[in-house]
């Protein structure tokens, strides 16, 4: 047995593995090689790792400028973190919860507790009535009069909420939460995916209200976002964490080296860049989905021909302000919008909702994030200057929060544009993907993740990246 292992681990040691891309499903890919003795290399085109995770310093403030959070379900993430070391680094957020603003009459309310995906367990609850008024709520409640739904079984969200509540749940409460969590309308998502259980639940209880009631009843008082958590000093710790375990293991982590090609050679792989060539036994592509499509179509039967939608594509603009207006965190931890009524979409008032920033804040700044863009359209901020985009979010945080601010009162900005993937809750984006994976799984010592197969968020890229890399591991070790 002793020798069969020795020669398991000479056949690891041996065994070159490429990974191309260093977001955080890229450093999990390539950890799972590292781990069991493979050698390892990472190449990211741009100059930093960590993906969607960035972070930077603004008015002398170490921030969050891209992802802030980690969702709990599962408990993969926090289970990483643990075995990296940060367990003590882990915060919760202020469960104060978020408001809504652009209601009616230029109103905001608190977002209602106790939902799901927005859609209220009782439409005459005080939270739920302020934000959609006594027509909304009576007109909700014909949802409990109505024939039963026997089949529960609608797969556009927006189809369904409109059709059993009426549009004023609809557009105040639904979309305002689709379009900051998913930047993408109801009636794009598939309510199997981004809310599990939904639609068995209205079979048995006849009713989308009774629904979320029975989903919802063992979180009730909970604030929504609480099923989240973040890291002292932000997320970019567990990039940090993650390629200090990494080149403990001795791989190497190519920056600035962007992949021009995968070719196929006798005996494995090819990682083509300009004029340098490196080969590998095994690859996985982790970078998004245009570049991932484009080196993997060559290999793959049928992926070029695959329809690709492109994501939405938002601008993420972090502001410092000396604005003491904001001390009493008048909107709680931050903003959801009605469509069409800002044109930023959401807000986040870190300083609200995390008391590790409100720390290194102190002396009377605050930070806040404003977030601009939505699927199938490009960001109103497309286009601008860097002090353009800065003037409008100033512009857009105060009306949102409903305190005056001026463009004096900045003290430091930073602006990140992202290209998201598609949300993974986007109607038939499942059974598509399933194809994807389908035909990249039949090239041998090939593969590929990253949130346009996992569905974005740690909580779904993390432990697919994990899965994926096991199963081109064995594949390479074991035949």
């Amino acid at each position: 047995m002793t020798g069969d292992l020795g020669k398991l681990f000479a056949h690891a040691h041996g065994t070159r593995a490429a990974v191309i891309g260093g977001g955080v499903g890229g450093l999990i890919a390539a950890r799972e090689f590292a781990r069991v003795g493979m050698t390892v290399t990472v190449f990211e085109a741009s100059d930093r790792l960590g993906g969607a995770i960035r972070t930077g310093e603004v008015d002398g403030i170490p921030l969050d400028l891209g992802a802030e959070s980690f969702a709990t379900r599962g408990g993969h993430v926090r289970a990483l973190i643990d075995e990296l070391g940060l367990e003590g680094a882990v915060v919760e957020p202020n469960r104060a919860g978020a408001w809504i603003a652009g209601l009616p009459g230029g109103r905001a309310a608190p977002l209602p507790k106790g939902g799901i995906l927005g859609i209220p367990a009782n439409p005459f609850a005080d939270d739920v009535r302020r934000v959609i008024g006594w027509g909304g709520a009576w007109r909700a409640y014909l949802d409990r009069l109505r024939p039963p739904l026997t089949i529960g079984h609608e797969r556009s969200l927006g189809r369904l909420v409109r059709s059993r509540l009426g549009a004023a749940v609809l557009e105040r409460l639904v979309a305002p939460v689709t379009s900051g969590v998913y930047s993408a309308r109801p009636d794009d998502i598939d309510p199997d995916i981004a809310a599990p259980g939904l639609n068995a639940a209205l079979t048995r209880a006849g009713s989308l209200s009774g629904a979320v009631a029975e989903l919802a009843a063992p979180r009730e008082g909970r604030a929504p976002g609480s099923a989240v958590l973040g890291l002292d000093g932000g997320m970019g710790r567990l990039v940090d964490a993650l390629a200090a375990s990494l080149r403990a293991q001795g791989a190497e982590l190519r920056t600035g080296f962007p992949v021009d090609a995968i070719e196929r050679t006798g005996g494995g792989w090819r990682v083509v860049s300009g004029e340098e060539q490196v080969d590998a036994d095994v690859v996985i592509v982790a970078t998004e989905e245009g570049t991932a499509r484009r080196l993997l179509a060559p290999h793959v039967p049928g992926l070029a021909a695959e329809p690709v939608a492109p994501g939405p594509v938002v601008h993420v603009v972090t502001l410092v302000l000396a604005a003491r207006g904001l001390d009493a965190a008048p909107r709680g931890t931050g903003v959801l919008t009605v469509p069409g009524s800002f044109r930023a979409k959401a807000l986040t008032h870190a300083t609200a909702k995390w008391g590790w920033v409100a720390e290194r804040a102190a002396s009377g700044r605050h930070v806040v994030r404003v977030s601009f863009g939505a699927q199938g359209e490009p960001p109103v901020t497309e286009g601008m200057s860097d002090e353009e985009i800065a003037a409008l979010a100033v512009e857009e945080a105060g009306a949102m929060l409903g305190v005056p601010l001026t463009r004096s009162q900045v003290r430091g900005f930073a602006i990140e544009r992202f290209a998201q993937s598609q949300p993974a809750a986007t109607i038939g984006l499942r059974e598509a993907t399933e194809r994807t994976r389908t035909a990249i799984r039949a090239v041998p010592a090939l593969g590929a993740v990253g949130a346009w197969l996992a569905g974005t968020g740690l909580a779904q890229v993390v432990p697919d990246a994990r899965d994926e890399a096991d199963r081109v591991r064995r594949g390479a070790l074991f035949g």
